[in-house]
């Protein structure tokens, strides 16, 4: 039932995205509502802030032509909601959940909260089963695994955006429930031509067809990018809690969130915390990256990827610090690598899934999985060292065995880190067998002898 405010007097002023008015009736906070201006038009809005005596309304759309004398707001009486139902997948949508691709409203059996319902820990099961992603330094040494938020740490001018299509085209769940594996992606603050490009990858991939994207512009306002990630959570969510589909959620770029945050906080005179963010910056990312789980009895599950730029590259920016303490691990993109052309430019030494031994080996992915991963992950970081004591007494200086792991290391780079096509877990196991070739079996100390049997010494 909605409860439309008298028009005289209760709005007092308006400052960019927020309306101020007085409090003179019985209202929520988070209560959707319509801002309605002279011209008739409806603006979508929410209750943000209230007190005694006032209350804010932000309004998700442009407020030009808004005056405080003619303004009317229509409260919602209830939290903002999001139509849902099983026809989400192939549709796309803005920032707060309205169709633009051109189709006709997508059908809704039920209209839930956007803030999502929280889930309770003790019905929370274990994340488990590899999600295939197709690139083999996800694959192989930090593993996806169903119900996990995993995030990607960039930097500006690296080639996320290209990763986040990738993997949202080729990502499969291998095995029992791949038939029922969908994709949630959301552009949160991306340019017209990003969004274009990745609608038409989309597209043409075949992939929209279990798709249901959200696209949220640089040009819309900057309160609507904070609702974008929560409606689409909300679309992942029935998906995998009412229809029991597997979600994955790729989200870029949280960074436009977080500065989205920090300009509506701003806005509201609260006391800023580091850098200028708001103090409670760490609650908020936490009620989007805590929707992703599984639930003890609920065959679905919602597993987010996160994407991130650092400013200035800094990994100890408040944006990659909190979001690293909240999720379980993060995948690193390196500059270094990107220069030498290198694609996807995964750094592999700081990435981390936390996850993955929860979700890899026998009865996941392959029994020789998690073996494979430890002695590329062991041999890899031996060669980086080798690097640095051969720029001090060059290359010849070395024994011979630290050579050896000095060809390593260029081989892992351009065979396993650089790969033009999508890799399946197997091709990416081989490649991996293949380049431990070039170490002595003496090395190879996370391998049985019969792993090296089987897969190193063997003549083909």
């Amino acid at each position: 039932m909605y409860a439309e405010l008298s028009v005289e007097g209760t709005a007092t002023s308006i400052e960019g995205p927020l309306l101020f008015m007085r409090h003179n009736v019985n209202v929520g906070l988070n209560e959707g509502a319509d801002v309605i201006g002279r011209d008739g038009r409806r603006r979508l809005g929410r209750i943000t802030l209230l007190d005694e005596e006032h209350m804010v309304v932000e309004v998700l759309e442009s407020t030009e032509g808004l005056s405080p004398s003619t303004t009317r707001v229509r409260l919602h009486g209830e939290p903002l909601r999001f139509g849902v139902g099983p026809e989400l997948l192939g549709r796309i949508f803005d920032g707060v959940g309205r169709v633009i691709d051109g189709g006709p409203p997508a059908p809704s059996v039920q209209r839930l909260s956007i803030d999502g319902f929280a889930i309770n820990p003790s019905h929370r099961a274990k994340p488990t089963d590899f999600i295939e992603t197709g690139i083999s330094t996800i694959d192989v040494l930090n593993s996806l695994v169903r119900g996990q938020k995993l995030p990607i740490f960039s930097g500006g001018g690296l080639p996320h955006d290209r990763i986040a299509i990738q993997i949202a085209r080729d990502a499969r769940l291998r095995g029992k429930g791949a038939e029922s594996f969908a994709i949630v992606f959301v552009g949160i603050g991306v340019p017209h031509d990003t969004a274009e490009s990745f609608r038409h990858a989309m597209e043409t991939s075949g992939a929209l067809e279990h798709t249901v994207m959200f696209l949220n512009l640089a040009s819309d306002s900057s309160v609507q990018r904070l609702l974008t990630p929560r409606f689409a959570l909300t679309a992942a969510e029935y998906l995998a809690f009412h229809e029991g589909k597997h979600v994955l959620v790729v989200m870029t770029d949280m960074t436009n969130y977080s500065e989205s945050l920090r300009e509506v906080s701003a806005s509201h005179a609260e006391v800023p915390g580091r850098k200028g963010y708001p103090g409670y910056m760490y609650s908020d990312l936490a009620t989007l990256y805590e929707r992703a789980g599984t639930v003890i009895g609920v065959s679905g599950s919602l597993t987010q990827l996160p994407i991130l730029t650092m400013p200035s590259d800094d990994i100890t920016h408040p944006i990659p610090d909190l979001t690293g303490y909240i999720t379980e691990g993060q995948i690193v993109l390196d500059r270094e690598l990107d220069r030498q052309g290198i694609y996807p430019p995964v750094k592999v030494l700081p990435s981390l899934s936390r996850l993955m031994k929860d979700g890899t080996g026998k009865g996941f992915s392959h029994e020789d999985h998690p073996a494979l991963a430890q002695q590329l992950y062991a041999a890899y970081a031996h060669a980086v060292q080798m690097r640095v004591l051969a720029s001090i007494v060059g290359t010849e200086g070395l024994p011979k065995t630290d050579q050896r792991f000095l060809e390593f290391g260029d081989r892992f780079e351009r065979e396993i880190v650089q790969q033009v096509e999508r890799r399946t877990l197997e091709e990416s196991m081989n490649a991996g067998w293949e380049v431990l070739k070039t170490l002595p079996f003496s090395e190879l100390h996370r391998l049985s002898d019969e792993q090296i049997r089987r897969y190193i010494s063997k003549t083909d």
